[in-house]
């Protein structure tokens, strides 16, 4: 069963820009600025989905339209096979979403604002949050707005989680938490996705994906540019090549992110192994190794003229 589905999906954004008159008085006329353009997503029940992609890429529209906090320009979305324009505040009951910065209500003490978070989804949900606060070392005694950055992600992840939903739309979810944290929540997160729910997490922190889901895709510029298994996004032809014992990599072709050091040099291969070994027997080396590239290493091949899938 796919429990995210868009089709064509497509989002501007209309700003106010001067435009000088003859006159020489000002006035304002609207342009567009790109938000997502032509998405087309499928996420199955039971995935970990990473959505990766920097600042800007689209990555805020595009949930903010799955939860129906924007309207599309054109194209079709759905959750849990319901188009989300119909029926969007029973949709919500099964989905727990973790924005990128939650903001509370001043005053409100912890407990109260997890308690009006169940209330709104018609839940008793004081067991699993005081579950969730012992497991997060989070103290639902404090008021909101004296809370660090991270104290008040750990309240935003427990409004989340603390319902048991099916589906979980995460945005950017461990900015702002500590080392440890992180490793907790994804740990839970696992647990959960083992018990059937449905992960749609948002990251533009590569190793997350790659650590936690099974499935990916790359938004660049408002375009989905791949869309696969982690395993398969992570396979490529390119090596990590790196050499000491020699400055440069002269006469050798297919080379790309060249990185020198005192010492040595390092780059991405894609040509022919059999040239590899021919061009380095010419040359004096002190050490070789040869890896396979890490999933940012191939984020950022996407990223680059050569990458890019049309």
């Amino acid at each position: 069963m796919e429990i995210i589905k868009t089709q064509a999906l497509t989002k501007y954004y209309s700003r106010r820009v001067p435009k000088l008159l003859q006159t020489g008085r000002s006035s304002k006329k609207y342009a567009k600025s790109r938000g997502i353009v032509d998405l087309n997503l499928s996420v199955s029940e039971g995935d970990f989905f990473g959505f990766i992609g920097p600042n800007g890429a689209g990555k805020s529209t595009t949930i903010r339209i799955l939860l129906g906090l924007l309207s599309s320009d054109s194209g079709t979305a759905s959750i849990f096979g319901q188009d989300i324009k119909n029926g969007r505040t029973d949709l919500l009951t099964d989905i727990g979403y973790l924005p990128s910065e939650a903001i509370f209500y001043n005053g409100m003490k912890v407990r109260d604002v997890l308690k009006l978070s169940a209330s709104l989804r018609k839940k008793d949900c004081s067991a699993e949050a005081k579950r969730l606060c012992e497991r997060f070392q989070l103290d639902t005694s404090k008021k909101v707005d004296e809370l660090s950055f991270g104290n008040r992600k750990k309240v935003g992840i427990v409004c989340a989680l603390q319902h048991m939903p099916k589906l979980y739309i995460l945005d950017e979810p461990t900015s702002g938490l500590d080392p440890l944290m992180q490793r907790e929540f994804f740990a839970l997160l696992k647990e959960r996705n083992r018990d059937g729910a449905t992960i749609f997490l948002s990251s533009h922190i590569l190793s997350e994906i790659q650590r936690n889901c099974n499935r990916a895709a790359i938004i660049r510029e408002g375009h989905i540019i791949a869309c696969d298994s982690v395993e398969a996004l992570s396979k490529t032809n390119a090596k990590r090549i790196t050499i000491h014992g020699i400055a440069d990599a002269s006469g050798l072709e297919h080379l790309r992110d060249v990185q020198k050091s005192e010492d040595g040099i390092s780059f991405l291969y894609s040509g022919d192994i059999n040239a590899l070994i021919q061009w380095l027997s010419q040359n004096h080396i002190a050490d070789l190794s040869i890896a396979e590239p890490d999933l940012e290493e191939i984020f950022l091949h996407y990223y680059t003229e050569g990458g890019e899938e049309k």
